[in-house]
């Protein structure tokens, strides 16, 4: 059972992988701008001041000024994308394990996420993303760290497999 168990959880790794990859860079953005340099391009796409485009869209559900899909997904869609990397790069990878290496970690690899969506044109570097990424993987985190959590799968029997 243990070896099902950690198939399964596997399995679900590779298919968010697989998820996220296309989410975050085989997507058609970029396109329209694809006529601008590489410099034109990352000023025009590029947000490096923390909460504006946060606040852009909050503003925008107040007064009803943006189609109300739009804020929603990007706020909410930032927000969930990391959340599930929270509760696995600790389960598979123990050294990130730590609330500090696990930040760091997540620091490091959204970094580049966004760096690579602006070289590649497939997005934008937005540190409002970034924040929201951050925030998604920091509750996954605390859920993977939650008693009911650990109880319910890190000290779950059948998922000792993962204990090494």
């Amino acid at each position: 059972m243990k070896k099902i168990v950690r198939i399964v959880f596997c399995i679900s790794f590779v298919f968010y992988l697989f998820g996220l990859l296309i989410v975050l860079f085989l997507g058609s953005r970029g396109s329209l701008w694809s006529d601008l340099t590489m410099l034109e391009y990352i000023r025009y796409s590029s947000n490096i001041v923390p909460f504006k485009t946060i606040n852009t869209y909050f503003k925008a559900m107040v007064d009803g000024s943006m189609n109300m899909d739009i804020p929603v997904k990007n706020l909410v869609g930032n927000f969930i994308l990391f959340l599930p990397m929270g509760i696995y790069l600790p389960i598979f990878f123990r050294k990130i394990n730590k609330a500090g290496i696990f930040f760091l970690s997540m620091m490091t690899m959204l970094f580049i996420v966004e760096v690579i969506q602006l070289v590649t044109r497939r997005g934008s570097f937005d540190i409002d993303d970034f924040i929201l990424n951050i925030l998604g993987a920091l509750i996954g985190f605390g859920i993977m760290k939650t008693k009911t959590f650990q109880k319910l799968c890190i000290g779950n029997p059948q998922l000792k497999a993962f204990e090494r």
